[in-house]
């Protein structure tokens, strides 16, 4: 159970402005639960950021619908998202996995993917998650610096490296987080 009205933390934007952003792209963003409306645009935006592995169109609905307190944007204002996280938490158990996690590519290094993470984790450890996973493409080393930053640890054996975890050639690392002072 949560601490807080689920209404109230499902509702709370949080603006974000991006240092040293354009004229015309100088709006804040808003980071905000999806909302099923976001659909469309979370279909795009999966498939600029991840063209080929890119979630199908129906498992993007189905997660969606799975774990919608979990399934944060990034949102412009204008009808445009600019980045997601998707955790998907078991339902007998305190573990979970962060399925995605994407910004935009003209609003990277700025803080935004950290901004998703650590609202994210927040809420998870409001949820009684104590355990939390995800994995990375170990050649990916601005997402190892990230997780890493928040606490993330390469999961044993093998420093977390799962040679052909998605495939012949599709190698990932898995980290793996614990969450203190979770419920």
């Amino acid at each position: 159970m949560t601490a807080e009205p689920l209404e109230r933390s499902l509702d709370r934007p949080d603006q974000l402005t991006r240092p040293g952003a354009r004229p015309d792209d100088d709006r804040p963003l808003v980071l905000r639960t999806a909302h099923e409306g976001d659909l469309p645009e979370l279909r795009r935006l999966d498939e600029e950021v991840f063209r080929e592995f890119a979630y199908p169109g129906f498992l993007l609905r189905q997660l969606f619908d799975m774990y919608e307190e979990h399934f944060l944007v990034l949102d412009d204002g204008t009808g445009r998202l600019r980045g997601y996280v998707l955790a998907a938490t078991r339902a007998l158990g305190a573990d979970s996995w962060i399925l995605g996690l994407c910004v935009t590519q003209d609003r990277r290094r700025h803080g935004l993917g950290r901004e998703l993470m650590t609202e994210v984790l927040s809420r998870l450890r409001r949820d009684g998650i104590g355990v939390v996973r995800l994995t990375v493409e170990p050649a990916n080393l601005a997402a190892i610096f990230l997780y890493r930053s928040l606490g993330f640890r390469p999961e044993e054996p093998d420093g977390g490296l799962r040679p052909d975890y998605f495939g012949p050639g599709m190698h990932r690392q898995i980290m793996r987080l614990d969450l203190p002072g979770s419920l």
